[in-house]
C-alpha cells in the first residue's frame, strides 16, 4: 500500500472550511446525505482529510521552539513575521495572525474528526473500529495542541461545531479537554495494532506515547509511568545506534524504528504564502534555512527559528548530538566554500534538524514545499517521559536512571549516577539536548514552572498560556473571558 504521505488530499466536497473570518464555516446542506458514509471508502476518505491538518502544525513546532530559550525569531528584519517577532519577545497580544492560525487550523482538525464521529453509526464495515481509532487518536492530538496553547477551550464531543455554536457553546475547563483526551488515546491504544500496514497511519505505540504525555503535562506521574513502559516493553521501537542518529532528520531515514509518530510531509504539491495549511510540504524546514545560500547538501531559506550560544553550550563536550542537532553556519561555510547572507538577529547557528536538504523539492518555491516529515514523537522522547515520571513521582529512580543513561550512551556520552532532584535536573537538561529544534522546550518549561527563570520577558501567571485570538471571542458574542493578563 502507498505511503499516507502520497494519499494525503483535501477533501473538499465533503467538508469545507474557512480561511476567513467566521469561527468555524461549514456548508449549509445536510451532510448526513445519502450521497455519503455508505461505504468503508466515505469513512477512509474523511479520515485522510483529518490527517491533513496534521501538516498544519508545522506552524506549532516553529513557533513552540521561538517562544522558548533555545531560538530567537531570526528573519530578514524586525517586522519580518511580526507574529512570531512578538512571540519571541513574549509581547504578543490577542491580535496576533500566526497564534489565530494555531487556534483556526486546530478546530479545523478537530471538526474533521467530528465529522466522522458525528456519523459513525450510519453505515457498518469489517474495519470500522480501526478508522475510529485512528479518528479518536487524531481528536486527542488536535485537542492536546489546543489545550497546551490555549488552556481551557471550546470543547465539542462527537458533533461539529458549526457556525452559530459559538454563540452557545463554553470554554471548557482544560481538565474536561484532558479527560476526552486520555479517553480517545485509551480507545486508541486498545484498538490499534502496533505495525499499520500504510506508513503514517497512527499506531498503538503513538496513541500510548501521546497518552503518556497527556498524562505527563497534568502531573499524573503514576499513569504517565505505567503507559510509557507498557510501550519501552512491548513496543516495537528502539533507539536508533550512534553510527544511525546523525542520519535520522534526513529524509532517506523518515519513518524509522525510533520514530513513534511522524507526520508525513510531500514535495507534490505547491501552494502559496497566501495559504500555508493547504500546503503539503513542511514550509517551516524552508523558513528554518540558511539565508541566501549557496552551497551542498542543503537548500536556501530564511533564517528563522536560529539557535542561541545558550543552547549550544548546554551540550556535553563530545555530545555527537550537537553536530546533527544545530548547523554552525560560519564552520560550514570555512570547510565547504559555502556562501550565505546573515539576517536579523543572526546567531551563527541553525536548525540542523529542520532546514531544507537539496533534493525533495518542488520548484518554483522550496521554502514552501520540502518533503522532510516531522518526527512528532520519538522514542528518545518517550524514554526521557518514562524517567520523568518515574523521577519527579517517586517511583523508581533506578529505571529512571537506567532510561536517561540509554539517551545518554546513543549519544556516546558516560553514564550518569544520581537520584532525587539532582536526576531530575539530568533529565530536564537531557530533554533541552536531545528535543532542540522540535518544538517541545516551551512547553517543557512552562509544565515544570521553570519559564520565568528561563525565559527573557516570560511573565508568570500570564505567559503560560497564549491569547484566544480577539475575533473569536467576538465572533463568541464575547461569551468568552480572555485568558489572564490579556
Amino acid at each position: 500500500m502507498k505511503n499516507l504521505k502520497y494519499n494525503i488530499i483535501f477533501i473538499l466536497a465533503l467538508v469545507t472550511f474557512s480561511c476567513g473570518d467566521d469561527f468555524v464555516d461549514v456548508p449549509s446542506e445536510d451532510l448526513n446525505s445519502e450521497d455519503f458514509f455508505n461505504s468503508e471508502k466515505d469513512y477512509q476518505d474523511a479520515l485522510v482529510a483529518a490527517y491533513d491538518y496534521l501538516q498544519a502544525t508545522a506552524r506549532n513546532v516553529q513557533l513552540g521552539e521561538i517562544a522558548s530559550d533555545n531560538t530567537l525569531c531570526g528573519g530578514e528584519s524586525a517586522t519580518d513575521t511580526p507574529g512570531f517577532q512578538e512571540i519571541d519577545d513574549m509581547i504578543h497580544t490577542p491580535i496576533n495572525a500566526n497564534l489565530r492560525e494555531i487556534w483556526t487550523w486546530m478546530y479545523t482538525g478537530v471538526n474533521r474528526t467530528n465529522y466522522i464521529m458525528e456519523f459513525r453509526d450510519k453505515t457498518d464495515f469489517a474495519n470500522k473500529t480501526s478508522v475510529i481509532a485512528q479518528t479518536r487518536f487524531l481528536r486527542a492530538y488536535y485537542y492536546f495542541e489546543l489545550v497546551k496553547w490555549f488552556g481551557d477551550v471550546p470543547l465539542a464531543i462527537d458533533e461539529r461545531i458549526q457556525f452559530g455554536d459559538q454563540f452557545t457553546i463554553d470554554r471548557a475547563p482544560k481538565s474536561d479537554v484532558y479527560d476526552l483526551i486520555e479517553d480517545d488515546l485509551i480507545f486508541a491504544a486498545n484498538n490499534l495494532p502496533y505495525v499499520q500496514n500504510e506508513t503514517g497511519r497512527v499506531t498503538k505505540a503513538a496513541a500510548q506515547a501521546l497518552l503518556g504525555k497527556a498524562y505527563l503535562y497534568q502531573d499524573k506521574f503514576s499513569e504517565a509511568a505505567t503507559v510509557l513502559e507498557n510501550l519501552i516493553n512491548n513496543g516495537p521501537h528502539r533507539l536508533l545506534s550512534s553510527e544511525e542518529a546523525p542520519l535520522m532528520f534526513e529524509m532517506d531515514y523518515e519513518n524509522n524504528i525510533e520514530s513513534v509518530f511522524e507526520v508525513q510531509y510531500s514535495d507534490v504539491d505547491g501552494g502559496s504564502y497566501d495559504c500555508f495549511q493547504c500546503l503539503e510540504g513542511n514550509y517551516a524546514v524552508g523558513f528554518n534555512g540558511v539565508r541566501s545560500y549557496d552551497g551542498p547538501l542543503y537548500e536556501f531559506g530564511y533564517s528563522f527559528n536560529v539557535p542561541v550560544q545558550e543552547v549550544v553550550d548546554a551540550f556535553e563536550e563530545g555530545d555527537i548530538r550537537l553536530d546533527y542537532s544545530i548547523l554552525d553556519i560560519e564552520a560550514w561555510a570555512e570547510e565547504t566554500g559555502a556562501t550565505y547572507d546573515t539576517g536579523y538577529e543572526h546567531t551563527g547557528y541553525y536548525n540542523r534538524k529542520y532546514i531544507a536538504r537539496k533534493g525533495g523539492l518542488n520548484q518554483p518555491d522550496a521554502a514552501l514545499t520540502n518533503g522532510n516529515n516531522y518526527r512528532a514523537i520519538r522514542y528518545a522522547d518517550v524514554l526521557l517521559m518514562a524517567a520523568e515520571a518515574l523521577n519527579r513521582g517517586g517511583i523508581s529512580d533506578t529505571r529512571a536512571l537506567d532510561y536517561v543513561n540509554q539517551v545518554r550512551t546513543r549519544a556516546t556520552l558516560d553514564p550518569v549516577s544520581l537520584s532525587g532532584t539532582n536526576l531530575t535536573n539530568a533529565i530536564y537538561k537531557e530533554r533541552r539536548v536531545e528535543l532542540v529544534g522540535e518544538g517541545h522546550r516551551f512547553f517543557d518549561l512552562v509544565r515544570t514552572g521553570r519559564a520565568a527563570q528561563e525565559i527573557d520577558g516570560f511573565v508568570s501567571g500570564k505567559h503560560e498560556l497564549f491569547p484566544i485570538p480577539k475575533e473569536e471571542i467576538e465572533l463568541s458574542g464575547n461569551r468568552w473571558a480572555q485568558n489572564p493578563g490579556y
